[in-house]
């Protein structure tokens, strides 16, 4: 029997490896230059959100960080930051309005804030920094805007919840019923007084239609059904929601006084999307205005807007017997919900705010944009307002602007006394794991009267749950022992749990994380560099094809060991948000020295080796891991060519270069002849510096080398065996060789 002391979680962070080039990448400030036809832009950008069509402007180009791209569509977005009066609104950049599927890294719709009632410009970029820990949300950061070539100043640059989004994060196709949950006619903050609160008040969907903005082809009957549980079935929420995610979203937006939200006046500014186990998962939205820059928690009420004290003495449990936030109030009237609740709560607390970490994180993204702030002249706030605005108040938006820090000390010192936090959880340690054809967990636990083991197989299923037990019959020990024990079926290799624990006043979550993190039975693992990513080809025109005849994307995975490995439990992704996104098919395993070809076609119906993403050409990242928090492999790659492969030279060990496609076979710089006899033409040094040589076993008959854009840098007709090529003035990049006699062009690389 193996026996483990489970050390590691499921971390779900964004890394910085995945960043490095990315369009949300919150180091680099990015550049986006939108060229109109018209010098009426702006009238006409008005117009259109005044129609509330939904409609775009074609624009004839819009350039990304050098990248241009034409027929764009643009229109403004957003209630309260938006104004026909402002100089600065915010936009929304479809890439693909006309030309399908026109992207950037991949993205097609691009969102841009304008910063409107936040001094700071960090309230957003932040916030979803911190929501990213606890629950799938969106990465974001800054980019300048320039307009018709005039600087326009500093945006924030978020992520879309679209297709794209769902897709990445729920292991869906994204077609299923979503929800953007802002009122259809919202021409700002109460107009109509249509909120998406969720109260169920018709059995007939039409009457929610100015309620919620649906993204989907159905999904109304879905929507009904939720609030109709919510309203009249309480105790069956777990069954069309997920509850977790929702303690969390409440939670965050209570602790960051994040009022323009479901917790709020207007109940808005979240997506509800049904998965694939028809359960509604609740994604937070629009963080512009958390840290108490929307201070309005009841519309139309009595009081108005919250003061600075009323806001750091925000009660835990505000709104939670209010009927119009059925959401809020039904689930806290559940005294284990309520109690996971203040635990998410308490752990967002002392990890985020506990320290100065925030505060620091916060200085460090004004970093980045300070010296643009500076020269923005069309912000809605001073530059002595954008420093001090991190720690003291500032006057404008809905009145005073909380200083983030101040809020926050104050938030602190009244959470910590108030009588949710200082009731003592139990205590879970020594979490322990054996295996021996069933998982056995054991975990110290005191002051508990209730203890579970949550599992599950797969980060898209539900987790199942078992009640653990101190009675010595549970594989815990002597009974009474303070150990506590329980176990599930090895459905997969790697399977994910967690252990939660509560008393009658509170509980307490094993990782503390959870359900967003867990712990995992951790296979044996192939070492990093057993077996690596050794080739991929972006875009296949005339190579190989796969079983339905399709040039599509591929990918190939080599084994550097004299043994066979098992790849079961392991996975491919594109997106480190969602490493398990493509696992490798239940008993398969790589030959010793062998290679193994995934097709990444986005199509699983073709067969188990066609995984549920594609390359994009423009360059992105592929991760090799066992989709938590061990990455085995990893290769960023940019912009790629034609039926040229991007893989490792030497074979199975080198750096990334590109080559001819060696589908399933030895990564080689060299070439074939097409005449038989006559031997291989070799290349040497390749990579080279300011020359390279050619040889080949017969006479040279011509050699051509041009460059990717078709320029011919060299072209002679030679009649021995061997040329040297001089290349002193060539800049570093990728060339082609060509040879009278040999079928293929070979790549050489001039790395200075």
């Amino acid at each position: 029997m193996k026996k483990n002391t489970l050390l590691a979680v499921c971390c779900l962070h964004i890394s910085a490896i995945a960043f490095s080039q990315s369009l949300y990448n919150p180091a680099i400030l990015q550049e986006i230059k939108i060229n109109f036809y018209q010098s009426n832009w702006d009238y006409l950008l008005d117009s259109l959100k005044s129609l509330d069509h939904g409609d775009y402007l074609l624009v004839p180009s819009v350039e990304i960080n050098g990248q241009v791209f034409d027929s764009v569509g643009v229109k403004y977005k957003g209630n309260s930051s938006y104004s026909e009066n402002n100089a600065k609104n915010p936009m929304h950049i479809k890439l693909d309005y006309i030309r399908k599927n026109q992207n950037y890294q991949g993205v097609e719709d691009l969102k841009l804030s304008n910063g409107f009632a936040d001094p700071t410009f960090v309230r957003e970029v932040l916030s979803y920094e911190i929501l990213r820990n606890y629950m799938d949300a969106p990465v974001a950061n800054y980019a300048r805007v320039y307009i018709n070539g005039a600087y326009w100043g500093v945006y924030g640059n978020v992520e879309s919840i679209n297709k794209r989004f769902l897709r990445n994060h729920f292991k869906t196709d994204g077609e299923n019923a979503f929800f953007k949950c802002n009122p259809e006619d919202f021409g700002g903050p109460g107009t109509g007084g249509n909120y998406p609160d969720l109260v169920y008040s018709s059995a007939d969907s039409t009457f929610y239609y100015n309620k919620y903005d649906i993204q989907s082809d159905y999904g109304w009957l879905e929507l009904m059904m939720l609030m109709d549980t919510l309203k009249n079935h309480p105790n069956s929420a777990h069954a069309i929601l997920d509850v977790d995610r929702a303690l969390w979203m409440l939670a965050f937006n209570t602790l960051l006084v994040n009022l323009d939200s479901y917790t709020g006046a207007f109940a808005q500014n979240y997506y509800l999307y049904h998965d694939r186990n028809e359960r509604f998962i609740p994604i937070n939205w629009d963080l512009n205005m958390s840290f108490g820059a929307f201070p309005l928690l009841s519309a139309g009420g009595p009081g108005g807007a919250l003061s600075l004290t009323q806001m750091k003495q925000l009660d835990p449990l505000t709104q939670s017997t209010n009927s119009n936030r059925p959401l809020i109030k039904q689930l806290l009237s559940n005294p284990t919900y309520k109690r996971m609740y203040i635990a998410h709560m308490r752990t967002m607390l002392q990890e985020q705010f506990s320290n100065d970490d925030y505060y620091n994180r916060a200085q460090e993204l004004q970093n980045v944009i300070d010296a643009s702030i500076q020269e923005d002249t069309h912000k809605f706030y001073s530059y002595t307002s954008f420093k001090n605005n991190l720690t003291q108040s500032v006057t404008g938006g809905f009145g005073n602007v909380p200083g983030i820090t101040d809020l926050m000390s104050g938030r602190k010192t009244f959470l910590t006394s108030n009588v949710n936090f200082t009731a003592a959880p139990p205590s879970i340690s020594q979490v322990e794991l054996s295996l021996n054809n069933i998982a056995n967990v054991q975990a110290q636990v005191q002051n508990a009267t209730t203890v579970w083991l949550a599992w599950r197989a797969d980060s898209s299923d539900v987790f199942q749950k078992v009640t653990m037990y101190d009675d010595g019959a549970h594989n815990d020990g002597a009974a009474s022992d303070g150990v506590y024990g329980g176990s599930f079926p090895l459905e997969d290799p790697t399977m994910q749990y967690y252990i939660y624990a509560e008393n009658n006043n509170a509980g307490i979550f094993s990782p503390e994380r959870a359900e967003h993190e867990f712990y995992l039975t951790n296979p044996v693992l192939p070492g990093v560099g057993e077996v690596v990513i050794n080739e991929l080809l972006a875009i296949n025109t005339a190579g190989e094809v796969d079983e339905a005849g399709e040039y599509d994307d591929w990918l190939e995975m080599y084994n550097n060991t004299n043994h066979a490995i098992p790849l079961t439990g392991l996975y491919l992704s594109d997106d480190s948000s969602d490493r398990n996104k493509w696992a490798f098919p239940a008993g398969v395993s790589i030959p010793a020295h062998g290679y193994l070809i995934v097709w990444l076609d986005d199509d699983n119906l073709q067969g188990p080796y066609h995984a549920n993403f594609k390359l994009d050409q423009a360059g992105e990242q592929v991760i090799f891991s066992d989709g938590a928090s061990q990455v085995l492999d990893s290769v960023v790659f940019g912009q790629q060519l034609p039926d040229i492969t991007f893989g490792r030279y030497p074979n199975g060990t080198g750096n990334f270069t590109f080559m001819p496609p060696t589908f399933s076979a030895q990564n080689s710089l060299t070439i074939k002849t097409l005449e038989a006899g006559l031997g291989d033409l070799r290349i040497s040094p390749n990579p080279f510096g300011n020359k390279v040589f050619i040889r080949g076993n017969a006479p040279l008959e011509k050699v051509i080398v041009f460059d990717s854009y078709g320029r011919i840098l060299f072209d002679q007709n030679i009649d021995q065996n061997e040329v040297q090529i001089l290349a002193e003035t060539w800049p570093a990049g990728v060339y082609f060789v060509q040879v009278a006699g040999y079928r293929s062009k070979a790549i050489i690389v001039k790395i200075n």
